[in-house]
């Protein structure tokens, strides 16, 4: 399933209105603890620096699989949920 992220295009500057922390994990905490880890807030945050349309997913699990670092290097990621319940609390969720 695409994330409701998608539809936004990476040319509006959207600024999140609020944040918290994730509480458990779900496929939605896994794939912004990844884009976290590639040094961005999320999807839309990723797509407006980017400027790319699409994000590779893993068909299978609906996880990320790649994504560019801002210093252009590729962080590369696994089908299987990479983020551990000790990692759970430390990503962050933005509230458009």
């Amino acid at each position: 399933k695409m994330s409701e992220v998608s539809g936004v295009t990476a040319s509006a500057d959207i600024k999140p209105k609020s944040i918290h922390r994730a509480e458990k994990w779900s496929g939605d905490v896994e794939n912004l603890y990844r884009f976290q880890q590639a040094g961005y807030r999320d999807e839309i945050e990723y797509k407006q620096v980017k400027q790319v349309d699409m994000v590779e997913y893993w068909p299978e699990t609906g996880f990320v699989k790649k994504l560019q670092r801002r210093d252009n290097t590729f962080y590369y990621y696994n089908k299987q949920r990479e983020c551990e319940d000790k990692e759970v609390h430390k990503v962050k969720v933005y509230v458009y």
